[in-house]
């Protein structure tokens, strides 16, 4: 028997809200139906991205380096610096270099004694706004030389959208995660279908502990025999 040949398969919002209110006993309706199940679903990848699922969202950033500034401000949109490191002569084939840097704390950042040190930034620490976050460096820049902040960050995931326009942003193989996670959402705002509740908590968990571990970095481990005296 032949097969689809296809690999489209995929679900819009108002695909998953519908999947989600079934799976709770109940039926989608109104508008309202939709916009409270937007709001749960918005709430709920706020929630992954807090529990750290949100691999897929890393991004590279750069931002050209000022002398004498030390803080730099991020787009809204991201929420954190995974990896920095400082460049050197930036799109040169010879000379171009790349020096990772070490995130510090705020707290360590403030025991240090002369926070005005001017010379290539070695570390960074995160400033955290209620809209967005910055970068601090230190030391403070200095003008040897012409650097570029680059860095990776994690991007915030993209509000839920309107039923039937839009898919959302997120790799397909964590639907079955997104639509059991909304279905228990949807059942303890629905006193009719609360007595479903403790069944689609557990699938939730299942379907969450299969997306965390299928948002896990994969690389090769290397054991290096040691030296043992």
């Amino acid at each position: 028997m032949a097969t689809s040949g296809t690999y489209t398969f995929n679900l819009d919002l108002g695909d998953i809200v519908e999947e989600a209110f079934e799976r709770a006993g109940l039926e989608a309706r109104s508008g309202y139906d939709y916009r409270t199940a937007r709001r749960s679903l918005d709430l709920m990848f706020l929630e992954w991205q807090n529990r750290g699922l949100n691999l897929w969202t890393i991004q590279e950033g750069t931002q050209a380096i000022t002398a004498g500034t030390s803080r730099y401000a991020l787009d809204g949109d991201e929420l954190d610096v995974v990896e920095a490191f400082i460049r050197t002569d930036s799109g040169s084939t010879s000379n171009q270099s790349d020096q990772m840097m070490t995130r510090i704390s705020i707290s360590q950042y403030a025991h240090l004694t002369n926070k005005l040190e001017q010379s290539k930034p070695l570390q960074y620490w995160i400033e955290r706004d209620p809209g967005a976050i910055a970068v601090n460096l230190w030391p403070v820049p200095d003008d040897a030389q012409t650097y570029t902040l680059v860095y990776y960050y994690l991007q915030r995931i993209e509000d839920s959208g309107s039923p039937g326009t839009n898919n959302v942003d997120i790799p397909s193989r964590f639907l079955p995660c997104m639509v059991a996670g909304l279905a228990y959402q949807v059942s303890l705002k629905t006193p009719e279908a609360t007595n479903r509740s403790p069944l689609l908590k557990q699938i939730y968990d299942e379907q969450w502990q299969l997306a965390s571990e299928a948002d896990r970095e994969k690389a090769s481990l290397f054991m290096v025999p040691g030296g043992y005296d």
